[in-house]
C-alpha cells in the first residue's frame, strides 16, 4: 500500500509559515477507554451501549471518510488498527495514541480519583505505542504511531504540580531520544479552585502562564508539535495564541452539550486563534458519527455558520431515518462550557 503524506504535517507546515493561515486541523478523540472505563464507548442512537469492537468500527469509518486530520486512540486499540491493519498507511489522517493516563482522567464508575489532585502515571509506554512491544528488531524500521498526546494539570499545589513537571520533563526526554512525536494538553485544576488559594476568574491566566512557563525551558528538538487546551474565552485564547507565534494553539472538545455548542466552540475558537480542535465525547454522542464530523469539518473551514451546520445536521439525520436526541429547537441552544476531564 502507498505511503499518504499526512495532512497534519502539510498544515503544521502552513502554520509555522504563516500563523494566521485559515487552516484548521480537527482530530477526532478516540482514546475514552483510558478514562471511562465500560462507559467509555457511548451508546448508539437507540441507546444501547457499544462494545469496543463496534467503537473501534467507528474508529475505522471515520479513518475511511478522511475528513479529520488525527485520529487519537489507546494504545491497545493503535495496536489493532494502526499496527496490525495498518489502517492509516494508505490515509492522510495521522494516527496518535494517548501517552499518559493522569489521575485525574480516571473516572470509574464508583471512583474518586478525578476529584483528588491529579498525580501523574502512564500506562503505556512510548515502544508500545510505535510498535506493540517493549523490545523490536531493527527491521521493524516502520512504528505504526509516533505520535503521542501527554496531558498534564496544575492544582497551585507546589508537591503534586512538581511531580507532573518532573514525569513530563522526564518523559520528553525519552521521547526525543527515540524520535517520538507529541502534543501537551494542558487541563483546568481538577480540583476547586480555591481549595489552593486560586480564584475561579484566575484559572484562564493561571494555565497561560504554566504553559508559557512550562515551554521555556524546552528547546526546539523536544518540544510539543501543538497545544490542546481548554477554551476559557476570546481574552485567554487571543492572550496565548499572540504571545508566540511558533506554538500552534488546539482546543479540546469538553463535555457532550448540544450540537451548537460543538459548532459554536469550534467556530469561535478559531476566530480567536485557535487553529486545532480535539473531539471526543462530541463525537461519539453524536447520533450520526460520519454527518458531525462532516459538518464539524465545514465549520472549521468556514464553509457554514454554526447556527447553520446545526440544521444542516439534523436535516442530514432526517435524510438518514435517524430520529435526533434533541428538537431543533433544542439543539440550537448554547448550554455551559466546563473545566476539567471529569465535568
Amino acid at each position: 500500500m502507498r505511503l499518504m503524506s499526512k495532512s497534519l504535517e502539510q498544515k503544521l507546515a502552513l502554520l509555522h509559515q504563516n500563523p494566521r493561515a485559515n487552516t484548521f486541523i480537527l482530530a477526532d478523540a478516540k482514546d475514552a477507554d483510558m478514562a471511562f472505563g465500560i462507559e467509555c464507548t457511548g451508546r448508539t442512537w437507540q441507546g444501547r451501549r457499544r462494545s469496543i469492537d463496534e467503537y473501534r468500527d467507528q474508529i475505522r469509518e471515520i479513518a475511511a471518510q478522511g475528513l479529520v486530520d488525527i485520529i487519537l486512540m489507546s494504545a491497545s486499540t493503535s495496536e489493532i488498527l494502526t499496527i496490525r491493519e495498518r489502517i492509516f498507511d494508505g490515509s492522510t489522517i495521522t494516527p496518535a495514541v494517548r501517552a499518559n493516563d493522569a489521575t485525574d482522567v480516571h473516572i470509574v464508575r464508583g471512583g474518586r480519583y478525578s476529584s483528588a489532585p491529579s498525580q501523574p502515571f502512564a500506562s503505556t509506554t512510548i515502544e508500545h505505542i510505535q510498535y506493540g512491544r517493549l523490545t523490536h528488531a531493527a527491521q521493524d524500521a516502520k512504528p505504526g504511531a509516533n505520535l503521542g498526546l501527554y496531558s498534564v494539570t496544575f492544582n497551585n499545589d507546589p508537591d503534586y504540580d512538581l511531580r507532573t513537571m518532573e514525569a513530563y520533563r522526564a518523559f520528553r526526554l525519552e521521547a526525543e531520544q527515540k524520535g517520538f512525536q507529541h502534543f501537551l494538553e494542558v487541563f483546568s485544576p481538577n480540583v476547586p479552585a480555591n481549595v489552593h488559594g486560586l480564584e475561579q476568574e484566575e484559572i484562564p491566566k493561571f494555565i497561560n502562564d504554566h504553559i508559557v512557563r512550562l515551554l521555556a525551558g524546552v528547546p526546539s528538538s523536544s518540544r510539543p508539535r501543538f497545544l490542546k487546551i481548554p477554551y476559557l474565552g476570546p481574552a485567554a485564547m487571543e492572550e496565548i495564541c499572540g504571545y508566540d507565534s511558533s506554538v500552534v494553539v488546539g482546543i479540546l472538545g469538553g463535555s457532550t452539550g448540544t450540537t451548537h455548542d460543538a459548532f459554536h466552540l469550534l467556530h469561535s475558537a478559531k476566530k480567536h486563534g485557535a487553529r486545532v480542535a480535539l473531539f471526543g465525547r462530541k463525537i461519539n454522542a453524536a447520533e450520526h458519527q460520519l454527518s458531525f464530523v462532516e459538518h464539524l469539518r465545514r465549520v472549521a473551514d468556514d464553509e457554514i455558520a454554526p447556527a447553520e451546520a446545526v440544521r444542516s445536521y439534523q436535516a442530514s439525520l432526517a435524510s438518514l431515518g435517524i430520529t435526533p436526541c434533541r428538537s431543533l429547537e433544542e439543539d440550537l441552544q448554547l448550554t455551559s462550557t466546563y473545566a476539567s476531564y471529569g465535568e
